[in-house]
């Protein structure tokens, strides 16, 4: 890396600028002086040599776009010029051969987790409120209401006592001194926890349950029995109206085929045969009171890395994604993998262009056939609703140099290291096999993060390099920034910055065993990650078919 520009793959025929280049600036690449035609912003793409009017573009060693002009030696790459176009794929070709990394250093490494009488460890402890349906969301706001602040969970507002400042500022007729308001004044610590051992009490509202396809409600049943059985969970308090299509015997028939020797406390509550509101939520509230405080006996105690299932997770990326964020992750990931831990790589729209790739990596032709299947009944129902996977790309991508969804694909899937494919699941399936698992699910991040803890992620390594707050209510969210200066801009969201391979100062080894250091921490409860410290609680349900 010259600090410059990089070539990733000796197939490409295209260089990234890692910094800003200026027209008329020449670059030395193998021997061959470039003379840029154009501003080249920081990662952003340019040709090597002239490319024809129809020629593919390849990046990472696959096809990632087509010309549609002639692109001049040293004129960038942008969406005027170049048009989606991926490999396609088919059957898996021989046997993959895995070079798995030293994990000498983490042999005898453990983290402090709840262990689950399945046989599950937990990084950490929460209890659930979770409606079957939106018609309950009130009802699960009341008890939250009661619930946070009363038993030490909630944490105070700075900007309320802002606005009520504000107020009597205005009322006084002292608009003049708004300026001189700051949240910083009205900022308070959160009062002790009554349950030492509970890290907290979350309240997942949603939008589906009835109304919908009931496909989307059974996969919503899917989805909350997968919360309610992740090792994250001490237990839960379900509200039922009791006549949607989402029902919780249903739910509890998706949980028992997920574990059929389930031990967990469950409270399940039906409004239509509760009576009155108030007295399903007197009852609701005392159940849930009398569960959390037997949670709350429960410790952390140590585990081997060998039960972490990690969710491999990238938002808001960028041009320099696909080059530190996201192998550095990948890293992270098969180091898990060889541990004898889960990793999950899901976001099957940007998966497009590297199909083979992964296909080639699965243990079995079964599991090949699967993901194979999966791919292309998403992207023709994709394509169907009016949309396809060449859409996926968002204007902050593009902005920041991923201009076509199989050159987004190609970076994304870096998050997925190298390991074999070991299981292919769809969505509100849950994890059972130790390896990589490829999960179904769409691009969006919320709608991902959401499905891989459903299947049983008990950590996410989530990637950026435009900058996302997500996080999810029960499974922690270290968030991994591509660039300094994302770093740099929004530290209260950024746990790590893998800038530091773009500038050469570090590798991806290097990046990926401090990744790992950072998880074993975080899932030992000995620190947070900036969306566990940001209350970042994102529930999405997947309305399939729907969403990229």
């Amino acid at each position: 890396m010259n600090h410059k520009t990089l070539l990733i793959h000796p197939k490409d025929n295209v260089l990234v600028a890692l910094q800003d280049l200026t027209a008329g600036e020449q670059i030395e690449h193998n021997g061959l002086n470039i003379t840029i035609k154009d501003f080249i912003p920081a990662k952003h793409k340019f040709a090597i040599n002239e490319l024809g009017k129809g020629d593919q573009v390849f990046m990472y060693g696959g096809i990632v776009g087509k010309t549609l002009s002639t692109i001049p030696s040293g004129a960038v790459l942008s969406t005027q010029n170049v048009t989606h176009e991926a490999e396609d794929f088919g059957e898996k070709s021989g046997e993959y051969q895995w070079d798995a990394p030293d994990i000498t250093k983490f042999n005898d490494k453990t983290f402090k987790g709840f262990h689950r009488p399945d046989g599950q460890v937990g990084t950490g402890n929460y209890w659930l409120v979770i409606p079957m349906v939106f018609c309950e969301n009130r009802n699960v706001d009341i008890i939250k209401d009661a619930f946070l602040e009363e038993l030490g969970f909630g944490k105070p507002n700075p900007f309320k006592k802002m606005v009520r400042e504000m107020a009597s500022l205005y009322k006084s007729g002292q608009k003049d001194s708004f300026d001189s308001v700051s949240v910083e004044t009205f900022s308070e610590k959160a009062e002790e926890r009554l349950f030492e051992n509970i890290d907290g009490i979350k309240f997942l509202n949603h939008q589906v349950g009835c109304g919908g396809t009931r496909t989307d409600s059974q996969a919503l049943c899917a989805l909350i029995a997968g919360y309610i059985n992740n090792p994250n969970v001490a237990g839960a308090t379900i509200l039922s109206l009791g006549c949607q299509n989402a029902q919780s015997s249903f739910m509890e028939e998706k949980l028992r085929l997920i574990n059929p020797d389930f031990k967990k406390p469950l409270i399940i509550l039906e409004q239509q045969v509760e009576g009155t509101e108030q007295q399903m939520l007197t009852r609701a509230i005392k159940e849930t009171f009398i569960g959390m405080a037997n949670a709350n006996t429960q410790t952390r105690q140590p585990a081997p890395l060998s039960k972490l299932v990690v969710g491999l997770e990238c938002g808001g990326s960028d041009g320099f994604s696909g080059i530190s964020a996201n192998p550095a992750v990948g890293y992270a990931a098969d180091l898990i993998v060889a541990l004898g831990g889960i990793a999950i790589l899901s976001e099957f729209p940007e998966l497009c262009g590297v199909e083979q790739e992964l296909i080639n990596r699965c243990v079995s032709d079964e599991k090949a056939e699967r993901f194979s299947t999966l791919m292309r009944l998403y992207a023709a129902a994709a394509e169907a609703s009016g949309s396809g996977f060449d859409m996926n790309p968002s204007p902050g991508n593009i902005k920041d140099g991923l201009i076509t969804d199989a050159m987004k694909s190609s970076g994304a899937a870096k998050k997925g290291g190298t390991s074999p494919v070991t299981d292919v699941l769809d969505y509100g399936e849950y994890v059972k096999t130790p390896g990589l698992n490829l999960l179904c699910t769409p691009g969006n991040d919320v709608e991902s993060t959401t499905a891989m803890a459903g299947a049983g992620a008990n950590m996410i390594l989530f990637t950026t390099g435009l900058g996302t707050p997500t996080g999810n209510p029960v499974t922690p969210v270290i968030k991994v920034s591509s660039n300094h200066k994302l770093a740099e801009r929004m530290p209260d969201i950024i746990d790590i910055n893998t800038g530091f391979v773009i500038s050469g100062e570090k590798n991806i080894q290097q990046m990926g065993e401090e990744i790992l250091e950072k998880v074993i921490k975080v899932a030992s409860g000995e620190e947070k990650s900036k969306a566990m410290i940001l209350g970042q609680d994102d529930f999405i349900p997947w309305k399939r078919g729907v969403s990229l």
